[in-house]
């Protein structure tokens, strides 16, 4: 069985540079994405319902890009890096090397993103 995590309407699931242990899929609600520029947190993207969140850290165990608040009630299911490293362990190597160019890719990509 999952477990499941529940968030009120503006409140955070994670801080932009923490350390990152679990993703979540976001099974109803929305979520804010929000980056910090000086003292000021600009939103930079919405996350709906079926989207994942903090795949990024998660899977390159980089220090977290970005903040991620409740706009709405939200209901998440948490993964656990147990669970996940156990099910990728599994995989081919071509797999494992496509999911690494992708979030390379991705990373990259984020770091060039200006508020």
């Amino acid at each position: 069985m999952s477990e499941t995590r529940t968030l009120d309407p503006n409140e955070y699931l994670m801080r932009e540079n923490e350390e990152s242990s679990e993703m979540f899929l976001l099974q109803s609600g929305t979520l804010a994405v929000l980056k910090r520029q000086g003292n000021i947190e600009k939103q930079i993207g919405t996350i709906y319902s079926g989207e994942l969140v903090g795949e990024m850290s998660f899977l390159d165990r980089s220090p977290r890009s970005a903040t991620v608040m409740a706009i709405t009630e939200a209901k998440l299911t948490v993964i656990p890096i147990v669970k996940f490293e156990k099910y990728f362990s599994e995989q081919p190597a071509w797999y494992k090397a496509l999911v690494n160019t992708l979030l390379e890719r991705l990373r990259k990509a984020n770091n060039k993103i200006r508020v």
